[in-house]
C-alpha cells in the first residue's frame, strides 16, 4: 500500500489540513462515478444542469484525472 495525502477540513482551526491515509492503489475511486449532478446532466442533456456540468468538466482536475484513469483502463484491456 502507498500513502496518499487527503485534504480534510479541521473544524476547530477552520482551515483545511493534509492527512496521510493508507489507500490501496489498485482500485482508484472517483466521485465523478456517482456524482448526482453528472447523473442529472446525463438524464437530460439539453438542460441547464447539463450545460453547467459540461462547463465544469472543462476545468475540473478531478474530472480530468477520472478521464485519464478510464483511458488507462481501456488501454490496459480486460484483467481476466
Amino acid at each position: 500500500m502507498d500513502s496518499m495525502m487527503i485534504l480534510e477540513f479541521d473544524h476547530e482551526r477552520k482551515e483545511p489540513t493534509m492527512n496521510a491515509k493508507q489507500t490501496p492503489t489498485s482500485e482508484k475511486t472517483f466521485a465523478c462515478e456517482t456524482c448526482p449532478m453528472r447523473k442529472k446532466a446525463e438524464a437530460n442533456p439539453k438542460s441547464f444542469m447539463a450545460r453547467l456540468w459540461r462547463w465544469h468538466t472543462g476545468w475540473c482536475p478531478g474530472w480530468k484525472a477520472y478521464q485519464a484513469n478510464l483511458a488507462e483502463q481501456r488501454s490496459a484491456g480486460p484483467t481476466t
